[in-house]
């Protein structure tokens, strides 16, 4: 089985599917999708992933979108380690924790929201930043309170698909200069996870093109 994975190395969505390979231990080549340079649109990026986005894991020819379908898949076929339980309670709990970061706080604060900003009501950099903090602290805020009985990683004792979200936000977060201090458990996660090989090998700075 031939995986390729289209990403660019700062999405935070992509960052989600590179940890989850990293952790399943599953080889892939990459493909680079400059953001900045607008390769999203490009006719070899729509090829794949007709909404013009990344990541986008290529299986043998058939094209994957969407980060948390994509961990879905992998878990389906790479079952070692799971990222979501087969306990319906314990499943929904994941995906709700996923879900306030990928749902509700990544949306708002991705490259094109920053863009449409600028363009059309004149956000300056102040501004853009003061809106993506703004996002942050909220939904940070929500998880911390739904991480109550975590330790060390969200779920428990091993890392789920809402530790695979978290840690990429929290990059973000650091990158903008958003104040973390009031997240203790969520940083305390973010650490357990750091400690990983998988996670470390998965960090932006580790993938950058040179």
């Amino acid at each position: 089985m031939r995986l390729v994975l289209h990403d660019y190395w700062r999405s935070s969505a992509a960052y989600r599917v590179r940890i989850c390979l990293g952790l399943k231990g599953v080889e892939y080549e990459r493909v680079a999708v400059n953001l900045l340079a607008g390769d999203q649109r490009g006719a070899e990026n729509l090829a794949v992933n007709p909404q013009g986005f990344v990541p986008t894991l290529v299986v043998d020819g058939r094209p994957l979108t969407q980060s948390l379908a994509i961990v879905d898949w992998l878990d389906a076929n790479f079952p070692e380690p799971p990222t979501v339980s087969k306990d319906p309670f314990v499943r929904s709990g994941q995906l709700a924790r996923a879900l306030a970061v990928a749902a509700d706080i990544h949306p708002l604060n991705n490259l094109r929201v920053l863009k449409r900003l600028e363009t059309q009501f004149g956000a300056d950099q102040a501004a853009k930043a003061a809106w993506y903090a703004h996002w942050i602290v909220e939904g940070l805020t929500a998880l911390e309170r739904m991480a109550e009985d975590a330790g060390p990683f969200l779920g428990g004792n091993a890392p789920d698909i809402a530790d695979i979200c978290l840690v990429p936000q929290l990059a973000n977060a650091r990158r903008f200069d958003v104040p973390l201090e009031a997240y203790p458990k969520l940083l305390a996660v973010d650490a357990a996870m750091q400690a990983l090989p998988a996670v470390q090998a998965a960090h932006p700075d580790r993938v950058r093109p040179t």
